[in-house]
């Protein structure tokens, strides 16, 4: 359900504050946003701390990711918009980093994908409805190219319409949904998982 930009802005500044309470937006890192009635998408401004928004730091921005306000917006705004336009029931996009998604693309650095496998809360993901499955989650290598980041994704995603969320290696994570909830509710849950993964690591079971 698309919203209006006052709302889309009260739901994001509410996210930034849930995010930062669990350690997911060190800093300044992150960005959020959310797609609005109009079609124009609501994102956060470059360089904002995300546990401590204000409406002033959610800007307007076209669906090619050009800025409508005098605002910079961030610089992985088109990761964003490419997602909105490959996927017409996606309209909240929350980007969130934490040390258990850096490690582990980092441990793994030819891997393609990263496999979550047998969790219970792999049911938090959208159409999963049992732990006795597998989930092949995307992983990018980072890159300060916009441009070539995002037609990899859309490369990959193309066919991929259940996908919940992808990573890029050694910086964070994309999750997404039909509503500001769901996508946050997709990245509290993935997060948890990678967590998991990092444990089992230490522990000295690495399942790759």
């Amino acid at each position: 359900m698309k919203t209006s930009f006052d709302r889309a802005a009260e739901e994001i500044i509410r996210a930034g504050n849930r995010l930062d309470t669990l350690g997911l937006a060190p800093a300044t890192a992150g960005n959020y946003s959310m797609r609005l009635e109009s079609g124009e998408i609501a994102m956060t401004v470059s360089g904002a701390h995300k546990g401590l928004l204000e409406k002033k730091d959610i800007m307007r921005v076209d669906a090619q990711g050009q800025p409508l306000e005098d605002k910079k917006p961030s610089a992985e705004t088109l990761l964003h918009t490419v997602l909105y336009s490959m996927f017409p029931h996606i309209n909240a996009v929350l980007h969130s980093h934490s040390v258990p998604c850096v490690v582990l693309t980092r441990h793994y650095p030819r891997e393609k994908f990263l496999v979550l496998e047998g969790y219970e809360l792999l049911k938090i993901f959208p159409g999963v409805e049992t732990h006795d499955t597998r989930v092949a989650l995307p992983v990018f290598d980072n890159s300060q190219d916009m441009i070539v980041l995002s037609s990899q994704v859309q490369e990959v995603l193309r066919d991929k319409a259940g996908t919940p969320a992808f990573l890029i290696r050694g910086h964070g994570l994309y999750g997404w949904g039909r509503t500001m909830k769901e996508a946050g509710q997709v990245v509290e849950g993935l997060e948890v998982l990678l967590s998991c993964e990092l444990e089992s690591l230490k522990l000295g079971k690495d399942n790759t």
